[in-house]
């Protein structure tokens, strides 16, 4: 009856999950060579794991890529994008639901609009709650990305695929070892929600009420470009402590060897690389979140 009195037809959440899932796996995989290269950038140079067994480290986004390439083979570039996919869909679907239900908790204003103080609110929370619901297929998405660079180095294969990465993950920490890095990855996703939110819609109002802009893939796209640069520069730091954690070998109990905690990883990191360590692999977060917010707008 809602339908016809508005005159216009309500999806139902399943087929907007549908259509978000289909939406966030083309974009991962278009954009997932970019993430592979982050991930390697972030954990090059790393001296708590140059302690532990020597590094070949690259320079430079094109030279991680290129590198991967002429040693591993151009299908590496998408090693670890299986779990990725799977990663996109809990993401999303929970993210979804999530911000509609706070969208009916805080409530719209008088004229029917969704202030855009709420609507970072809302966002953060459902990013936040979306990804500690994802950050499983988050950790064997990391562990998977670093097995050609293991074997490059001689170590032997830490996992063998999704399934077996799982197992292992499992029977050496228990369920509680799905979730480790959870605390930056939780922190990562609510920052860039944040940026993206705020910035995006800020971005696009100005060009749109202060140039001679109209409201077409121009505009989007610079204003993808703006909130890319302010979710990037948020979300980086906890990423690269996210991805340290998650990547950072274990005993036989299950938990790391060498980070204690997040702030742990923080501390060293910082201490024995400088704070710009904070942002290595931003370029390409950067641009993999331009072209994310291009495709799926």
């Amino acid at each position: 009856m809602e339908e016809e009195k508005s005159g216009v037809p309500q999806w139902p959440r399943v087929s907007k999950f549908i259509l978000s899932a289909c939406a966030a796996t083309v974009a991962e995989m278009v954009t997932f060579p970019l993430d592979l290269t982050k991930t390697r950038l972030q954990i090059q140079g790393e001296v708590a794991l140059r302690q532990h067994g020597s590094q070949t480290a690259y320079r430079g986004m094109l030279g991680t890529a290129l590198g991967i390439v002429r040693e591993e083979g151009p299908l590496k570039l998408w090693q670890g994008a299986t779990p990725a996919v799977y990663r996109h869909i809990v993401y999303s679907g929970v993210r979804m639901v999530a911000y509609e239900q706070l969208r009916d908790v805080l409530g719209r204003s008088e004229d029917d609009r969704f202030p855009l103080w709420k609507a970072a609110i809302g966002g953060m929370l459902a990013g936040a709650v979306g990804q500690f619901m994802a950050s499983p297929t988050d950790l064997v998405k990391v562990q998977m990305q670093m097995e050609g660079r293991r074997r490059l180095e001689g170590k032997p294969p830490r996992v063998h695929g999704v399934y077996h990465a799982f197992l292992k993950i499992v029977s050496e920490g228990g369920i509680r070892a799905l979730w480790a890095g959870w605390v930056p990855n939780v922190q990562r996703a609510a920052l860039v929600n944040l940026g993206d939110l705020t910035t995006y819609d800020t971005v696009k109002h100005f060009l749109l009420r202060n140039t001679s802009l109209q409201d077409t893939s121009l505009c989007h796209g610079l204003a993808s470009t703006c909130s890319g640069l302010v979710a990037a520069t948020m979300g980086t730091p906890a990423d690269v402590i996210k991805t340290r954690i998650m990547n950072q070998p274990r005993g036989p109990n299950g938990r790391g060897i060498l980070y204690k905690s997040s702030i742990d990883c923080l501390i060293q990191s910082v201490k024995g690389e400088g704070f710009i360590s904070l942002y290595k692999g931003f370029l390409p977060t950067w641009m993999r979140m331009v072209h994310l917010l291009c495709l799926i707008l």
